[in-house]
């Protein structure tokens, strides 16, 4: 007799739950989607596997680091303007840094973010690098800022080059919301093959 009640209570928690999020404005669901977030467990692995990927990609990549590096300098790249490009972007809770890449258009114009992934301000996968000021920054898209961006991410590996802002979004948010490690490591295995597909269409 006493379980049939709880069970009752039970469901009405649930259906007021259901009721409460389907008429929540904007900002409840954004605080909602907060403590849904990543546990500080899941975020300690995913920083552990950063700091070790991209440690081991250093070294791995070091010579072609150089080579890319001499490539732009002997090219022209160097001139005024220096080696790499600076863009400022948001990181980890909104915090503004200085993303550095090389001034070439081929892909290993992406070399040195590795060096951000290993000092913290950006992760291997994650949501897409963007200006603190962009619109995707703000309001329900803000909890975007409770990962570090990627240097990969859903937006790389969807197939499409042209991807509009808003379909952007929806993949970053997705990623938010139920990323875990599992899915870094698809994301990386699935990024490569989709850059030599965009490269290849690109020179068809």
């Amino acid at each position: 007799m006493t379980a049939r009640p709880a069970t009752t209570a039970k469901r009405v928690v649930t259906a007021e739950h259901v009721a409460t999020t389907e008429q929540a404005t904007p900002t409840e669901r954004v605080a909602t989607a907060e403590r849904t977030m990543p546990t500080e467990h899941a975020m300690t692995a995913k920083r552990a596997f950063d700091v070790a990927g991209g440690t081991l990609l250093l070294l791995v990549l070091s010579p072609l680091i150089v080579g890319t590096a001499l490539s732009v300098a002997l090219g022209g790249g160097g001139g005024t303007g220096g080696l790499l490009r600076r863009r400022t972007v948001a990181g980890l809770g909104g915090r503004p840094f200085t993303m550095l890449t090389f001034r070439t258009k081929s892909p290993l114009a992406a070399l040195p973010l590795l060096l951000h992934v290993v000092t913290g301000r950006m992760s291997l996968v994650g949501p897409c690098p963007l200006a603190p000021s962009h619109r995707e920054c703000a309001g329900e898209g803000r909890r975007r800022l409770s990962v570090r961006p990627g240097l990969t991410g859903p937006w790389q590996i969807s197939g499409r080059s042209d991807l509009p802002w808003e379909e952007r979004e929806l993949l970053d948010l997705h990623y938010v919301d139920h990323h875990w490690l599992g899915m870094d490591l698809l994301v990386l295995a699935r990024t490569l093959p989709a850059v030599r597909r965009r490269r290849a269409a690109r020179f068809a």
